[in-house]
Parts: C-alpha cells; sequence; structure tokens
C-alpha cells in the first residue's frame, strides 16, 4: 500500500517526509528540491504491540507498516506539462492514496510559489491541475467508445453513457471518487482516474497553532469545509514542531507533547487516518518468537489474512483460533482466555476485525 505526499513547493512535504521515515529527503527552501520520488516505509503506531509484549516477553516486536512517496511539488499548469507536470502526475497515478500536504503557517524566510499563503487557495490549484488531467484521460476514453458504440452493441453504449456522465461531473469539479453509479466507479478505477484515490488534507500549522481548534484558526474553515465536500479527511501537523521531535527519545517525545498540550504527535495521528484512508486493519499474532501486527484490507476473510502470513496457510487452512485483544487483555495470558473458554474456532468464513489475536491452524499435504 502507497500514500503520495504531495502539495506545491515549499509547503512542507519533505519535512514531514524526512521526520516521518528518517530518510534524509533533501528539504531545501527552493521549489523542484524534490524532483523524483523518496520512497519509506513508516511503522503504523500501536499501543497494542507494547501490552503484548509486556505479556509474552517475545524475542522481537515488529509493527504493521505502510509506504509514503514523496512526490515533486506541483505547481499551475502541471496538467500542460509546466514543471515537472508530468512526471509528478504520473508518480501519482501509481500511489494508492494521496495525502496532500498544505500550507496554513506564515514564514517570511520561505518562499511561497505563488507569492503569499492562502490554503484554500493551494487546494484549488492542485484540485484544478488534477481534473484537468482527469477529463483528459477520460476525453480520449469517450473517443474511443463513441466511435465502437456505432456497431449498436448495448455495453459500448452504456460505457459511452457512463464516461460522458464522468466527463459532465469532472467538468462541475466533482472529483471522481464522489461520481455514483458503479459501472461510472469501475471505469474510473479502470482509467486510473487522479481524483479517484482517497485523500487526506494535512493541514501544516505554525508551532504556536498547534493543539489549538483548526476551525477557529484564521482561514482554516474554509479549508476544513472543502474537504468535507470532497469527503476527504483533515489532519492537523505541524511539520516544524515534527522535525524536532524526531530525534528525540520515547520519553522526551512524551514530555514536549504534554508540554504542547497535545495527545499525541501529528504524525502519530497522520499515519493512522492514513492506514484507515487505504481501508486497512491489523491483526495480531502473540508468542515468545515474537509479536506482531499486521496488515490486511477490511472485509477480509481468515484464510486470506493467514495467507499475510505464508501461502502455506492460506492453502492448507483449517481454522483460526481467535480471541479479540481487549478480551485477551483484560484476562492477563492466552491461558486464561482459554480456560474462561474466550478462544473462538472460526472457519473459512469468518471475517477478520481490527485487534484480533489470532493463531491459524493449517495442514499442507
Amino acid at each position: 500500500m502507497k500514500l503520495g505526499i504531495v502539495g506545491l513547493p515549499n509547503v512542507g512535504k519533505s519535512t514531514l517526509f524526512n521526520a516521518m521515515t528518517q530518510a534524509g529527503a533533501p528539504a531545501a527552501n527552493y521549489p523542484f528540491c524534490t524532483t523524483s520520488p523518496n520512497v519509506g516505509m513508516v511503522a503504523v503506531p500501536d499501543a497494542r504491540l507494547g501490552v503484548l509484549e509486556n505479556m509474552f516477553r517475545p524475542k522481537k516486536v515488529t509493527p504493521a507498516v505502510v509506504e509514503f512517496v514523496d512526490i515533486a511539488g506541483l505547481v499551475r499548469g502541471a496538467s500542460r506539462g509546466e514543471g515537472l507536470g508530468n512526471q509528478f502526475l504520473s508518480h501519482i497515478r501509481e500511489v494508492d492514496a494521496v495525502v496532500q500536504v498544505v500550507r496554513c503557517f506564515e514564514n517570511a524566510d520561505i518562499i511561497h510559489v505563488d507569492g503569499a499563503v492562502d490554503p484554500l487557495r493551494d487546494m484549488e490549484t492542485i484540485a484544478l491541475e488534477l481534473l484537468f488531467s482527469d477529463m483528459d484521460t477520460v476525453a480520449r476514453r469517450l473517443d474511443r467508445a463513441r466511435k465502437a458504440a456505432k456497431s449498436g452493441d448495448k455495453n459500448t453504449l452504456r460505457e459511452a453513457e457512463a464516461l460522458c456522465a464522468i466527463s459532465k461531473a469532472l467538468e462541475r469539479g466533482t472529483p471522481a471518487r464522489r461520481i455514483a453509479g458503479e459501472l461510472e466507479q469501475e471505469l474510473c478505477a479502470q482509467m486510473g482516474l487522479l481524483t479517484a484515490k482517497p485523500t487526506l488534507y494535512a493541514l501544516n500549522v505554525a508551532e504556536s497553532n498547534l493543539g489549538k481548534d483548526p476551525a477557529a484558526l484564521p482561514g482554516l474553515a474554509p479549508v476544513i469545509e472543502r474537504a468535507a465536500a470532497e469527503g476527504a479527511e483533515v489532519v492537523v501537523v505541524s511539520a516544524a514542531i515534527e522535525e524536532q521531535i524526531a530525534s528525540m527519545d520515547e520519553s522526551e517525545v512524551r514530555e514536549y507533547l504534554e508540554m504542547l498540550g497535545v495527545a499525541e504527535s501529528g504524525l502519530d495521528r497522520l499515519i493512522k487516518k492514513s492506514y484507515a484512508l487505504l481501508g486497512l486493519i491489523s491483526f495480531l499474532t502473540a508468542g515468545e518468537k515474537e509479536v506482531r501486527a499486521w496488515t490486511i484490507r477490511r472485509g477480509m476473510t481468515a484464510p486470506q489474512a493467514a495467507g499475510k502470513i505464508h501461502s502455506d496457510f492460506e492453502r492448507g487452512f483449517i481454522r483460526a483460533e481467535v480471541v479479540p485483544y481487549d478480551r485477551l487483555v483484560a484476562c492477563g495470558s492466552m491461558a486464561a482466555a482459554r480456560e474462561q473458554g474466550l478462544i473462538r474456532s472460526e472457519g473459512k468464513q469468518y471475517v477478520m476485525q481490527d485487534g484480533d489475536v489470532v493463531l491459524f491452524r493449517f495442514n499442507v499435504g
């Protein structure tokens, strides 16, 4: 699962990426500092792992991870090839979801590509470029469909009608992910439309504004309203603060965040929301060798989840022995949970739930 970090130049994309991944991507004060995608794997914060570590005393603990891609800054006209336009758009096409960093802070020492800070305008700039790119993609597909529809084939006619509906919706400014219709959504996915991707806005605020109600900050209420209208999530971060705490140890980070009056770092919230944005959940395995969180899509069955560990587990699946995390913790041990009859035996149709602690039984002949 890949999440692309996008935004205009000098909004804090690479600073956030560096803080998340410690990958050392360039973060300089000039446009197009990032000219090719930087990729980093980021651990998903999960307090359950620490609790299970204390319970099982394993040799190692392995968190779930998501992949973040720091993509070059976009400018107005990217859909026509301005700046690094076509390259930028092709990199977005390769990710599963988009995290758009929006600059919501003033700093005379950090230039803005458009001369002044205006979060709503910046959001609209990127939205329009993605829409223009999608409109071009749909127009080419629609032209082919109309030519093919002259044969009178009902399926081809229906496709042409659906593509026409998509085209009109995009022209009205509706992102592809908000377009209704099963066939329309299927076509949007086939074409890899940029505005079809799930989107999260990371509002990069000044250090002094972290922890405040974002809707009460100057100029941010319209930003939040626009995101809601698009069906997009919002998370508030301060790249400057995240950069500072990236080099601190865990106890120092906790003290610093308490001083700021926030419960968890902006990056932790960003990573968690990104994980949920992709429709992902974690199931857990625990034992003396390892405590581990495994990433699966919501709705996966037990055999499919077993296949994430090893293909043999799915092929030879017999059953899953499952106990919800909360019940296991309340019991204090796996043995106590078993004595109390809380460990369920689930078959092939069982749909995995977030936080399931599982032991898979399988047999491969």
